[in-house]
């Protein structure tokens, strides 16, 4: 990586994990395969702040930490790459299980569980499901039919408008919503347990 840690990517520890790898990976992974409309690609770090916007959106009262996951949710393909749903499933379990071993080494990297409640799984989900319509809609080529075939159909009136931003902007914007969601969980847990800043 270029932070300098050495990721084992069979074996991946939380300690070889950094926020700026992560951005920088997933700021310059094209969703779609890169075939997107315009000037430039539309990325995975994108993908995730829309991602994490919407389930904000869903679930008002959720802690930061759950923002956190949402933001994260596709963290493994910041040395994996972002592979189309379909060729995951014909690549089978070992493929899945090694996203998951990732997953995890972020999520205790970062103070999240290492396996997200049920609840918390499906809302991001739901809210990715979502983003891919309007992705697909907006910057893919879809009609309107076809992503709802795939997709599924988005609740009545919601609209979300797809950014396309130069990579250092995507990244930029990334590490800055991460950071800012890290400080509301450390005083969501400075709350919990009474202890007040110093």
């Amino acid at each position: 990586m270029l932070s300098g840690r050495r990721l084992d990517l069979l074996d991946p520890s939380p300690f070889d994990i950094e926020i700026a790898d992560i951005a920088q990976g997933l700021a310059r992974v094209a969703r779609w395969n890169g075939q997107t409309l315009g000037d430039h690609a539309f990325s995975v770090a994108e993908h995730s702040l829309i991602v994490e916007r919407l389930c904000g959106e869903m679930e008002p009262q959720w802690p930061a930490r759950w923002r956190l996951a949402a933001l994260l949710h596709d963290a493994p393909e910041y040395v994996i790459g972002d592979m189309i749903s379909p060729f995951k499933a014909a690549l089978g379990l070992d493929y899945t299980l090694f996203e998951a071993r990732l997953e995890r080494a972020v999520h205790t990297r970062f103070g999240l569980p290492a396996s997200l409640p049920r609840g918390v799984k499906a809302t991001i989900k739901k809210a990715d499901r979502l983003c891919a319509f309007f992705e697909a809609v907006q910057l893919a080529g879809f009609t309107v039919e076809e992503a709802r075939e795939f997709f599924g159909k988005p609740p009545l009136g919601l609209r979300v408008d797809i950014p396309v931003r130069a990579i250092g902007e995507v990244q930029d914007a990334y590490i800055d919503r991460f950071e800012a969601l890290l400080g509301e969980m450390d005083a969501q847990e400075r709350d919990q347990t009474g202890l007040s800043s110093p």
